[in-house]
């Protein structure tokens, strides 16, 4: 599966469940070893659950497993995918660590 049709698998999994502010980056023009990020917004560890769960059956219905997991905790999980890189995290995790802030020269990815 191509990165654009993961990422539009990715994302309408991770909406399918309330994910709130969805946003894609494209590092490739900025990182030697990263290709995207997801970024999305779950309000606590249940919804994180909910939406990580939703991505994971999504994927593996087309075949693709994760390559690992980090978490999950009730702030944020993040799931590698290889190519693309999804964080699921509260609101407040995701102000604290500010990735779109950390990697703002990526390109912004319409979704």
């Amino acid at each position: 599966m191509q990165d654009n049709a993961l990422i539009k698998l990715i994302v309408d999994a991770a909406q399918d469940k309330r994910a709130e502010d969805v946003v894609v980056l494209d590092l490739q023009d900025v990182s030697s070893t990263l290709d995207y990020f997801i970024i999305c917004t779950a309000s606590a560890g249940l919804q994180i659950n909910a939406v990580q769960n939703s991505i994971r059956e999504a994927t593996k219905e087309h075949g693709i497993q994760a390559v690992g997991i980090e978490g999950p905790s009730d702030r944020w999980i993040l799931i590698n995918f290889g190519t693309v890189i999804v964080h699921v995290m509260t609101k407040e995790a995701r102000d604290y660590y500010d990735l779109e802030g950390l990697w703002s020269d990526a390109r912004h990815v319409a979704v």
